[in-house]
């Protein structure tokens, strides 16, 4: 039997920001933008009170990253979900997930094999979040029909 746990995460998803550099007393020093950090985190605490556990062995990862709706809410026929395709892109999505993870969920992201990302607005009366399953590959995941 494989093992699988989902959480979401409040508010809108944050993807993995690019380095920063900094000159200090001569030396150059690399950062992760704090917006990243702050994410990371938050994703970090969600997991573990989630009751994350650290998988051994291949992991399997599934994200839907959920922005504000796109539009102003109307009457009558509410606003359906539509496809986000701009960015973030999702590569870094996930990034900013599978980093925070490491040491929580598995060992290192390299134990990822496989890995499924959708970007979308949020329907009428939806809210922003981050939905994450990790499972192994011998957990039956149902898929719905959004996937």
């Amino acid at each position: 039997m494989g093992v699988e746990f989902s959480f979401s995460v409040p508010g809108e998803p944050v993807a993995k920001g690019r380095p920063r550099f900094a000159r200090v007393g001569g030396f150059v020093r690399t950062f992760t933008p704090e917006k990243s950090v702050r994410f990371e985190d938050t994703v970090r605490l969600i997991a573990q009170a989630a009751g994350a556990e650290v998988i051994d062995g291949p992991v399997c990862v599934r994200i839907e990253a959920v922005w504000p709706m796109k539009g102003a809410p109307r009457k009558g026929v509410p606003r359906p979900s539509v496809p986000k395709t701009t960015k973030p892109d999702a590569d870094n999505v996930a990034k900013a997930i599978c980093d925070a993870l490491n040491g929580i969920t598995w060992h290192d992201d390299g134990q990822v094999v496989e890995l499924l990302v959708r970007k979308r607005h949020a329907a009428q009366g939806e809210t922003a979040q981050t939905l994450v399953t990790v499972s192994t590959p011998g957990a039956r995941i149902i898929v719905g029909p959004a996937w």
